[in-house]
């Protein structure tokens, strides 16, 4: 039965609900009206974000008639929390994040488009650390942020290099997994981005060693997402994404272009920012702000990743093996064609 509702839900996160041609940029909007369009961020202004800045500064939100706001969360955990209760018309989130708070009944909310198209969580030691390889973790202590997906993520990888995971142990210290790293209360950590984290420790001279998640046994996914709620995708809701998500596409463009454009951006909302981090950490991301294809637009998703980490989570018992009626995902409303999930 658990086999058969397995296969279930991977065919629903496969749906694929057609394609169509939509309009391009401007469709939509009102001549001389700017429509309001709230964006919910996951954290605090950094480099994930200098695409989503460089098109406010550029005035591509104004152009697409949309008057953006940008808001920074309380804390990590209220962006989906912000989105139900309909403050907010977009949200970043994590694919992990949305996968479970579905799985938790919220299957109104539905991935719109991704903002960065590899994972950024990684596992990661420090030149002082004897670790060198995964395999060297056997007597370990690991330091996490206590995420059960996260320490998922570890146990997948001690199992692709043949480490016992009894040997190794786990220590939540929250967010603070850099300093457990530094202060030697942890060997290695896993939880801190490879784009941020390790870019800040390697200027400071601390000589970090990074091991994506990917290339030891973890199916990979979109560390960020822009997540909507499927209720508010009625036609007027509907152009207003699109316009949305192809205003930020011209931004991620001109960030591509000229990363500093983004930086400046970037420091102006938030000004206690380090350029020399900032403009660092947007050059080791800009790679994964776009699709491994480079025939697919801006924010595509693809749905066989999906459907990989889904049965990722449900054979680490993270979400249920349930059937789900309705695909997670959306590519309907990206720039160009607008395909419609997996199209």
């Amino acid at each position: 039965m658990r086999a058969l509702a397995a296969v279930l839900i991977a065919a629903a996160l496969l749906v694929v609900a057609g394609c169509g041609e939509k309009p391009e940029p401007g469709a939509g909007a009102t001549p001389g009206k700017l429509e309001p369009f709230t964006l919910v961020l996951d954290y605090v202004p950094n480099a994930d974000h200098a695409g989503i800045y460089a098109a406010q500064a550029a005035g591509e939100y104004r152009k697409a008639g949309l008057d953006v706001k940008i808001k920074v969360p309380p804390d990590p955990a209220a962006p989906l929390k912000l989105l139900r209760a309909g403050r907010a018309d977009a949200v970043i989130s994590y694919e992990p994040e949305l996968l479970l708070a579905r799985d938790q009944g919220a299957r109104n909310l539905v991935g719109v488009g991704a903002l960065v198209q590899a994972p950024l969580t990684s596992l990661m030691a420090i030149g002082s650390s004897k670790v060198r390889t995964p395999k060297d973790l056997t007597g370990k202590r690991v330091a996490t942020a206590g995420i059960a997906y996260q320490s998922a993520y570890l146990k997948t990888i001690l199992a692709q290099v043949g480490v016992d995971p009894r040997t190794v142990k786990e220590t939540n210290v929250g967010f603070k997994l850099v300093p457990a790293m530094i202060s030697r209360r942890a060997d290695a950590t896993l939880g801190a981005f490879w784009n941020y984290e390790a870019v800040d420790l390697q200027q400071q001279g601390r000589k970090p060693r990074v091991f994506r998640m990917e290339q030891f046994g973890v199916p990979t996914y979109d560390e960020l997402i822009f997540v909507a709620r499927r209720e508010d995708l009625d036609q007027t809701g509907a152009s207003k994404l699109r316009r949305f998500l192809q205003a930020t596409a011209r931004g991620h463009q001109l960030l591509k272009r000229n990363p500093e454009f983004g930086v400046d951006a970037l420091l102006k909302a938030e000004p206690s920012l380090s350029r020399r981090l900032e403009s660092a950490a947007v050059r080791a991301t800009l790679p994964v702000f776009f699709p491994k294809d480079a025939g697919k637009p801006f924010g595509w998703q693809d749905q066989a990743e999906w459907a990989a980490y889904g049965r990722w989570m449900i054979a680490n018992q993270l979400i249920k093996a349930t059937p789900d009626p309705a695909p997670p995902f959306t590519n309907e409303f990206l720039p160009g064609q607008g395909l419609k999930s997996g199209a």
